[in-house]
């Protein structure tokens, strides 16, 4: 928008000028379009309205295979949803940023997820799947928008501070993410309290017998029956009331408080072309690179993780054998153990590389898997269901931080179209999990979970190798040359 360039008089800081250099000419100074303390309230801002907004969406995901189950909505919205983000990756984000600037492409994108949880209300395909596609569309031009934006304000702030840029940059991100994480506390921690049930308004889950708790774990199959009680519309209307209200929240945090910026790229006269410019760059680089394409399975498998844990085990382990309202306060110590591991592993890499982790990660989430596998749960084995889940939130930060860590590192050169592909292939692991959630047996996702991280793996290791050979290629090169 026009108006995004008009920015107030008031925001304008600057450096103090430095000394005139020996012809006598005045260094050009920069002139910051905020100050410092403006650029840290559009920080909290932006953190804030989307804490509010995956306090609502997060939990709604952990809910889906398990609340909305009904010819297959629930999950079946949520391999919608990633199918729209595939198309959504490759052209939405350019254009929607270019014609509404970064500050208002948020909060329209948010509109999305207001739709998602609305549709909620009355669960039925033709609500749900016109809401998942627009909320799919819109979620990658909002991811963008917002690390666009927190990039740019982190460029000014360096330079108001004499910070390096990529110092400013990585703290306003950390600070993002510290909030931003703590979502899945809140919203599975509501879910949980409403839909909690007591033994003296329901003892079906404390009397179900041994052939019904059988049919749990590996053992579950949508076809036969073994479903879980539901809760009653009233409490599910009050959940899904409380999540569109955290979602509209988001909207008019962002809205009223989010101060409008003009990109540095957008002041240099550089203007966005609406092309298929970054379609064809991702696709040209998976044509070319050998490492992005054994990299494949590997990115496809950080979506079937995340796909089995917010949709096989919360079904067929947690609410099978526990009940629903058990959901939230299970996934609540996923999200802490994953928030901690990323946090501390992000910040262990520099020490020990990559390799120590990922095989930490093909440990931790293999021995989940065969446990999984073996394990029948039954209510009376109540820690095991928060071990495990605080296990697969470590691989997950393993999987999560080290995989984009990697990409970052091999393809210096191409990192958008390099992340392009890390955010298709990744995508299409989670459409691939949703999709056979309500037709597979759990024994067969889990085998499909065990085949990706093998293959991933290897393909993984294979980099390694070859990436260490070149570069020791490139040393002896130049070793000899000196």
């Amino acid at each position: 928008m026009s108006g995004e360039k008009d920015t107030p008089p008031s925001y304008i800081e600057s450096i103090e000028l430095p000394p005139k250099t020996s012809n006598g000419t005045q260094p050009e100074t920069f002139v910051s379009p905020m100050s410092k303390n403006q650029i840290i309230k559009n920080v909290a801002v932006v953190s804030i309205g989307f804490l509010f907004l995956f306090t609502a969406f997060q939990s709604m995901s952990n809910l889906q295979s398990s609340l909305n189950k009904e010819l297959g909505v629930g999950s079946g919205s949520i391999a919608v949803l990633y199918g729209a983000l595939i198309v959504s990756c490759m052209f939405v984000p350019p254009i929607l940023i270019a014609r509404l600037g970064c500050k208002w492409t948020i909060p329209i994108a948010m509109g999305g997820y207001v739709l998602y949880m609305a549709a909620n209300f009355y669960a039925i395909w033709g609500l749900m799947a016109p809401a998942a596609i627009i909320l799919g569309l819109g979620a990658a031009p909002l991811w963008s928008a917002k690390c666009t934006y927190l990039t740019q304000v982190g460029v000014w702030y360096s330079k108001l501070t004499g910070a390096t840029e990529d110092a400013v940059i990585n703290r306003f991100f950390g600070i993002f993410f510290m909030i931003f994480q703590t979502s899945q506390i809140w919203g599975n921690l509501i879910s949980s309290e409403i839909f909690s049930q007591r033994p003296d308004n329901s003892s079906d889950y404390l009397n179900k017998s041994a052939e019904e708790l059988a049919l749990c774990g590996a053992n579950y199959c949508p076809q036969k029956g073994n479903e879980t009680l539901r809760p009653t519309d009233e409490k599910v209307y009050i959940v899904c009331g409380i999540y569109t209200g955290f979602a509209v929240v988001a909207i008019i945090i962002v809205s009223v408080f989010l101060d409008k910026i003009v990109l540095d790229k957008e002041e240099d006269g550089e203007t966005r072309k609406i092309s298929p410019r970054l379609l064809i760059a991702t696709f040209k680089h998976l044509i070319k690179s050998t490492p992005q394409k054994l990299l494949i399975p590997l990115t496809i498998y950080s979506g079937v993780e995340q796909g089995f844990i917010g949709g096989t085990f919360t079904r067929a382990y947690v609410s099978c054998s526990l009940g629903i309202w058990n959901i939230g306060y299970i996934m609540i110590v996923y999200g802490v153990v994953d928030a901690i591991c990323s946090f501390g592993f992000g910040r262990l890499v520099q020490y020990v590389g990559h390799i120590p982790f990922f095989v930490l990660a093909f440990l931790v989430h293999g021995a989940c898997q065969i446990t999984f596998l073996l394990w029948g749960p039954t209510p009376d084995q109540y820690v095991i269901f928060f071990v495990l889940a605080a296990f697969w939130g470590m691989g997950d930060a393993v999987i999560q931080t080290q995989i984009n860590a990697l990409y970052g590192y091999l393809f210096t050169d191409e990192t958008e179209a390099a992340f392009a592909n890390y955010r298709l292939w990744e995508s299409v692991g989670f459409v691939m999990v949703f999709a056979y959630n309500d037709f597979l047996c759990a024994d067969v996702k889990i085998y499909v979970c065990i085949g990706f991280l093998v293959i991933g793996m290897l393909g993984y290791a294979v980099v390694e190798v070859v990436d260490k050979r070149k570069r020791s290629s490139a040393a002896d090169i130049t070793t000899i040359r000196m």
